[in-house]
């Protein structure tokens, strides 16, 4: 059964659980635990939590290592209120949680943004006399911080240096990473600076973090700085901080030292990605260099790097407006044609090239045609619309629009 699930093959497991109980012979809580988790890892939340059930009707006694893998996999799943059911219930079985099905819990509060039930969480265990560890406060630091609950961020800090548990580089990441999203840079990079005097060594991830912070906050030469003090460590970047320096350079004019990059990504063995290639996209059409961008897209379906929508939504607003309308609608048909499922920002995109091109039918028709394939339009889409019909005088549709607009509570 273990070599079944490990290879991925969770169905054959389940069919030679089956006969094995239907010849009468039993399982262990190991086996069970396996067979569970192979499930979970498989995506079969469901099909695991029905396993679990039919334990009751045997001589396993279900375990804490069964219903905690269950509980991460629905917490995964952001199916956190059915995460937290299942835990009531094994705490009325008398099945005594751990740490780590707290951490698991608590991690599904997080990602849903529900802090004050992950702390409540925090305080039970506390309350049960269970030891939180570095896993614990490193969730709910992450969680506060992106949040932006710096303040609180760093109460739980303070805890967890009162607890006796030692920050290291993960903490420091997810400090820094909170700092940069509420532009306090300077904090953001006393933090990285404190981790390195404290001898907590940084690692690609924690140089990822603060290049891509501080591209963010256009802090450019500071970010390639950073980069360059990478190679000197000998501290392979990966994709990531690749493609947070590229975008970052990029989105200040700088493309020629971005292409020096690619060029060094793909020398180094580390192939370019869609991410890199929608920011190559995007400076190149806001470069007016369109002609550029569509050789580039041909080259990335070339590789077979399958493009992503937002791809395409790039392409096509670039062409929109270098007023290419024409190859934008026929880029849009092929997409229709295809089947794929286009999205708000894609509609918005489109309506905007008609409207530049005074196609105000053609965009209104789009409009209702957006609705119709199950994608509601947002504030964006209705302000370029309203926006392009009272500047050509046509004010009756406009106030149409912008009533429909607060029928829809979208203003």
């Amino acid at each position: 059964m273990k070599g079944l699930c490990l290879n991925g093959k969770v169905k054959e497991a389940l069919y030679f659980h089956d006969d094995v109980i239907a010849k009468e012979f039993q399982l262990n809580q190991v086996s069970y635990g396996t067979l569970i988790d192979g499930l979970c890892k498989a995506g079969e939340t469901r099909a695991a939590m029905q396993v679990l059930r039919n334990i009751d009707g045997l001589l396993v006694q279900p375990n804490v290592v069964m219903y905690s893998t269950i509980i991460y996999s629905l917490c995964k799943d952001k199916l956190v209120i059915d995460a937290f059911d299942l835990y009531s219930e094994m705490v009325a079985m008398r099945i005594f949680p751990n740490v780590v099905t707290y951490n698991t819990l608590i991690y599904g509060f997080c990602i849903v943004g529900q802090m004050k039930q992950a702390i409540d969480l925090l305080n039970e265990m506390l309350l049960k006399n269970i030891s939180p560890n570095v896993v614990t406060f490193n969730t709910l630091v992450d969680g506060l911080c992106k949040e932006g609950e710096m303040k609180k961020a760093r109460k739980v800090l303070a805890f967890m240096i009162k607890q006796g548990v030692e920050l290291n580089v993960v903490t420091y990441s997810f400090l820094m990473d909170g700092y940069f999203l509420v532009k306090e840079v300077n904090k953001a990079t006393f933090v990285f600076n404190t981790m390195v005097r404290r001898g907590v060594t940084s690692n690609v991830h924690s140089y990822t973090v603060m290049i891509n912070g501080l591209c963010k906050n256009k802090m450019v030469d500071e970010a390639v700085n950073l980069f360059k003090e990478m190679h000197l460590k000998n501290m392979a970047p990966d994709i990531v901080t690749y493609n947070s320096l590229i975008d970052g350079l990029l989105k200040y004019g700088r493309i020629s030292d971005a292409w020096d990059l690619v060029n060094e990504m793909h020398n180094r063995g580390q192939p370019a990605d869609v991410i890199t290639y929608n920011s190559l996209l995007d400076a190149l059409c806001k470069n007016h260099q369109v002609d550029m961008a569509i050789t580039l897209f041909t080259k990335i379906k070339d590789q077979g790097i399958q493009p992503y929508i937002y791809t395409y939504t790039i392409l096509v607003d670039g062409l929109c407006k270098n007023g290419r309308l024409k190859d934008a609608q026929e880029v849009y048909q092929i997409l229709l044609i295809k089947g794929y499922h286009l999205d708000v920002r894609m509609y918005t995109v489109m309506i905007n090239g008609l409207c530049k091109e005074s196609l105000f039918d053609k965009a209104l028709s789009l409009l209702s045609k957006m609705k119709d394939n199950g994608c509601t339009p947002n504030p964006v889409t209705f302000e370029i619309l309203i926006r392009a019909l009272f500047e050509n005088d046509m004010n009756d549709k406009a106030v149409e629009l912008l009533r429909k607009m607060i029928v829809r509570d979208l203003l």
